[in-house]
């Protein structure tokens, strides 16, 4: 009897998961909603440069990192919600919302095991890290032909890089 009280005691304790997914869920919101804010602080920058006639320095790399980074916290923010139906699905319930829209939309958000989870995640952190390397490049500077160099070789690794990550859990 003192068996049975523990071990559904111990089970019960997976429920302490719902604090991770509601504020993991938080965050998703916090991120897309200052993303977007990003977004139209940038749309009004341009706005407003272009209605007064003035063109400042690196107005184009300002505006690019602009959105550059706001895609940056809109990936971070689908890394939160995935994590967030990831951690429900696997330890308190499957999202039977998910389950009844699975035959005819994608199964992106459909989580089945923990490394399932850990794979779509660092996925989506690469393509964050991804994103972030490109934003660093449209502010460097470059001072001649060994820099450009060193460009090229480091594209050539991302795109290497993502293209093995591409073939990483897919079925032969």
């Amino acid at each position: 009897m003192l068996e049975k009280l523990f071990e559904n005691t111990l089970w019960s304790t997976r429920f302490i998961v719902v604090l991770a997914v509601i504020f993991g869920l938080v965050g998703a919101v916090i991120l897309f909603a200052v993303a977007s804010i990003d977004i139209i602080s940038t749309a009004k920058y341009v706005f407003i440069t272009y209605t007064t006639g003035a063109h400042p320095d690196k107005f184009h790399e300002d505006v690019v990192g602009g959105i550059i980074g706001a895609v940056d916290l809109y990936l971070i923010g689908i890394v939160m919600l995935i994590f967030s139906f990831g951690v429900y699905e696997l330890f308190i319930s499957d999202i039977d919302a998910a389950k009844c829209e699975e035959e005819t939309e994608n199964k992106i958000l459909a989580i089945d095991s923990l490394d399932q989870l850990k794979d779509k995640i660092s996925k989506v952190i690469v393509m964050v890290l991804v994103v972030g390397f490109f934003q660093k490049v449209g502010y460097t500077k470059y001072e001649g032909a060994l820099d450009l160099f060193y460009l090229a070789l480091s594209i050539t690794a991302v795109a290497v890089g993502l293209y093995f990550l591409s073939k990483v859990g897919k079925k032969h």
